[in-house]
């Protein structure tokens, strides 16, 4: 018999992770750019493995996105590259320059295995150059504590 997503097979009622470190990257792109219509696939599962030296995209929505739903309004951030991997998990938040950015939304798989769309739900739409980020700057994803 086939192996079973949970995710897709809706067994969890509740975010699973208990408690985890957080994720530690550091900036090797700025990007300036945005688009209305990027139709991004969010994966259903609410986690990624990522491992330290990779390197993955960071897009901001100021869309209601979910895992399983398309994103279309974003904004690109810039790449990072991960200094102390972990697990990724949808309603994390992200930290660039130790400023709250938003929180994760979901994950998009286009460019893998290059690399990992990492999308973030965020007020402003905003490019990595409109907020004035810098290359080397600090990436921190934090698990929420209100999360359920």
């Amino acid at each position: 018999m086939p192996s079973i997503d949970p995710y897709q097979a809706g067994m969890f009622k509740s975010n699973p992770y208990a408690a985890k470190t957080d994720i530690v990257g550091r900036l090797v792109v700025v990007l300036d750019g945005r688009l209305e219509g990027r139709n991004l696939q969010l994966i259903t599962p609410i986690s990624r493995a990522v491992c330290r030296h990779e390197v993955h995209e960071l897009i901001l929505t100021n869309e209601e996105a979910i895992p399983g739903h398309r994103v279309n309004r974003i904004a690109y951030l810039g790449f990072t590259e991960i200094q102390e991997g972990g697990v990724l998990v949808v309603g994390d938040e992200l930290l660039v320059q130790g400023e709250k950015v938003g929180v994760i939304a979901g994950f998009d798989e286009t460019h893998m295995p290059n690399h990992l769309n990492i999308v973030i739900r965020s007020r402003e739409r905003t490019s990595g150059l409109e907020r004035g980020v810098t290359l080397g700057s600090e990436v921190r994803c934090v698990q929420a504590h209100n999360e359920g």
